[in-house]
């Protein structure tokens, strides 16, 4: 036996997100970065992989050296994976290379800068037959996972209503050039079509299809920029109509001054409702049609996914990092069974994959294409046929 071993594309000095996947991939100790191309410029990754304690022949100038170097390594010294947290213009190019090249790929989201590189996307992983996983983080959570596994054991019974919203306020103002992670959210030639909807609503819209287990058939969307200037969205309100006629209603804003990141979801079927709050995330409040509210807590819940993904007894708060860490393990456990010869679903093993990839970019195209059309709902099939 020994550790998983990854490469990582992007995440050096001054990246936020880098930190998070490095962090998320050694809390259970399956996992060890042993290479990267940690920055656009030679000079800038060497200076992270020197931080990183990794060995100079090991931090490479670019990734496409990156690729090449460490196919030629022995097989039992090579990485395995690549995680991609560069921003979302590169994330089709270096997935395309890494799977091309033999290895497998675990991707900050969205998968893709646009769903016609997604699509295509799509099409290599099934040649290659190779692994991709996509970081929708906030799956990850051991109650966000209980929430599924009652919904999908028909505690709430049939699902009617669907309310997710994803709420910040850190782009209130105008960007400036000095702030590295706005300036490349922000801008069309690095993010994408949206904005707002692209970076957290794709998240909400995510959150919400894994626990209620309905897909998002149609959209109605008003997508708004308040930020005189700003070139893509900042807000948006979209209607949603779900598979078996539930309906539903998803809110992402990056322009509600004060607030943090506050991802709430209410689901509601026949005999009960559930409410999830991230700022409150070891806590599940469940509303039977008769009798009082239960606060279901981490750790104290008989749930596989929920119990599998919670490493503190209960009273010891897990959040962000640990929901990531989910992710990480679950992709990496797939990693290893994979070189044992077993055939892997994804949803068996509970990581988002390319198909989830796929559903991201055409939900925020489709919130794009409605918010400028006069016809009130815009469906959804059309997006995803081949």
């Amino acid at each position: 036996m020994s550790k998983i071993r990854m490469g990582m594309v992007g995440g050096g000095h001054g990246a936020f997100i880098g930190a998070v996947h490095r962090i998320a991939a050694s809390i259970d100790s399956q996992i060890e970065l042993v290479c990267g191309a940690f920055a656009s410029s030679a000079e800038k990754s060497l200076a992270s992989g020197k931080a990183l304690y990794l060995p100079e022949d090991r931090v490479y100038p670019d990734f496409q050296t990156m690729f090449e170097k460490e196919a030629q390594l022995p097989q039992d010294q090579r990485m395995q994976f690549v995680a991609i947290v560069t921003p979302n213009h590169m994330h089709f190019p270096v997935a395309k290379a890494a799977l091309e090249a033999g290895f497998h790929v675990l991707s900050d989201k969205p998968a893709t800068l646009n769903l016609a590189e997604v699509k295509k996307l799509k099409k290599i992983v099934k040649e290659t037959g190779l692994l991709y996983g996509l970081t929708h983080t906030y799956s990850g959570y051991p109650m966000a996972k209980h929430a599924q596994e009652m919904i999908a054991n028909g505690e709430i019974g049939q699902v009617r209503k669907v309310m997710v919203e994803y709420i910040q306020g850190w782009l209130s103002e105008p960007e400036t050039e000095d702030n590295k992670q706005a300036s490349w959210r922000t801008d069309p030639s690095r993010s994408g079509i949206s904005g707002c909807m692209g970076d957290i609503g794709s998240h909400a819209a995510h959150l919400a299809e894994y626990i209620s287990g309905k897909k998002i058939t149609h959209v109605c969307a008003e997508l708004s920029t308040f930020v005189e200037g700003r070139r893509l969205d900042d807000d948006g309100i979209v209607l949603l109509k779900m598979q078996d006629g539930a309906k539903g209603t998803l809110q992402a804003s990056q322009i509600s001054a004060g607030e943090e990141n506050n991802l709430t979801i209410r689901i509601y079927g026949e005999k009960a409702g559930l409410e999830w709050h991230q700022h409150e995330p070891n806590s599940l409040q469940v509303k039977p049609l008769t009798g009082p509210m239960q606060t279901l807590r981490t750790g104290l819940v008989d749930g596989v996914k929920a119990n599998r993904g919670t490493r503190t007894p209960a009273g010891h708060p897990e959040g962000y990092l640990e929901a990531f860490a989910n992710i990480y393990l679950n992709f990496s456990t797939a990693v290893r069974d994979f070189a044992d010869g077993k055939t892997i679903d994804p949803q068996a093993y509970d990581y988002p994959s390319i198909e989830d990839g796929v559903r991201g970019m055409a939900l925020v195209q489709s919130f794009v294409d409605s918010s400028a059309s006069d016809s009130k709902w815009f469906e959804l099939e059309q997006l995803l046929a081949d």
